[in-house]
């Protein structure tokens, strides 16, 4: 059961909660129907995304024996067939379509979102993966894309100010993930693209979109529509979490050899703990205070 666990890589689940962020911050989180619907959502996109990391490893597996972490993936070892991968795809494809059609019937938009996904990771992993620059924007884009379909089920729409927040940290999380690839790269070639890329030129990105984030979210929490909205000025006070979180992130970054957001996630208890604050500190804020 634990390569089947490993095949469908349940922890990266954890990126599929950014579908409810409209939904948070559109104080929608107490309605039963839409948050029924928002649950068979996460079970669609977690679906779709399950088919994309096995559809990425059937394309991978032979460098992946190569890699001093990955080589441990099911496919890679070969404690899972190629034949029983490319089933469960295909299985996964049908689960996320009828748990999408519960979530939102024939609503396009989310329908979109979800075939812009699934496309667009599997031309990443046949080709794009190896186009540098393109290779960021795809990994990143699929941070907006959830919170895109989340807005669809919903029906609330994406302000702006979370639009821009959404897209500065994404980059911010797959320059964090490519500058770490990078120093694995330098004992094992297993990524081609990363001959184009420095640590300079990661270094110099991340802190871009570290500062463009903590801006923007900041520009949010003061924006009259937002405080109008809310009904107080109270969110301003999460712009010292959200500081510290963009802060622990980079140090956590350079400390660890994990290539993945979610491993240096799991990896720093503190910065576990930043991001409960938060989260705990921006529902009080929305949901308790009047």
């Amino acid at each position: 059961m634990k390569k089947y666990i490993r095949l469908l890589r349940l922890k990266h689940y954890i990126k599929n909660i950014l579908i409810f962020l409209p939904v948070i911050f559109g104080k929608q989180l107490l309605d039963v129907a839409v948050l029924t619907d928002m649950l068979f959502g996460l079970v669609s996109f977690c679906a779709v995304s399950s088919a994309v990391y096995i559809f990425n490893d059937l394309c991978d597996a032979e460098n992946d024996k190569k890699h001093p972490v990955k080589c441990n993936r099911p496919l890679a070892n070969g404690t899972v067939t190629k034949r029983t991968a490319v089933i469960m795809f295909f299985v996964l494809l049908v689960i996320c379509a009828a748990a999408n059609y519960f979530a939102c019937g024939i609503n396009l938009f989310a329908w979109l979102m979800l075939a812009v996904y699934l496309i667009q990771n599997i031309l990443y992993s046949v080709k794009l993966k190896q186009v540098p620059i393109l290779d960021i924007a795809i990994l990143a884009s699929g941070f907006l894309l959830r919170v895109f379909y989340g807005s669809a089920i919903a029906d609330r729409p994406v302000s702006n100010w979370l639009y821009l927040t959404v897209i500065a940290v994404s980059f911010y999380l797959v320059l964090g993930k490519r500058r770490n690839e990078l120093v694995l790269q330098d004992e094992n070639e297993t990524r081609s693209v990363l001959k184009y890329y420095s640590y300079n030129f990661l270094d110099k990105n991340m802190y871009i979109c570290s500062a463009l984030t903590i801006v923007f979210y900041s520009l949010w929490s003061v924006d009259s529509v937002t405080v109008e909205f809310f009904g107080s000025n109270a969110i301003v006070w999460t712009v010292p979490v959200v500081i510290l979180i963009c802060m622990t992130y980079s140090f956590a970054v350079e400390k660890s050899k994990a290539d993945d957001p979610v491993d240096v996630l799991f990896g720093n208890k503190f910065l576990l703990g930043l991001i409960s604050l938060y989260g705990l500190s921006v529902i009080g804020i929305i949901y308790l205070m009047k």
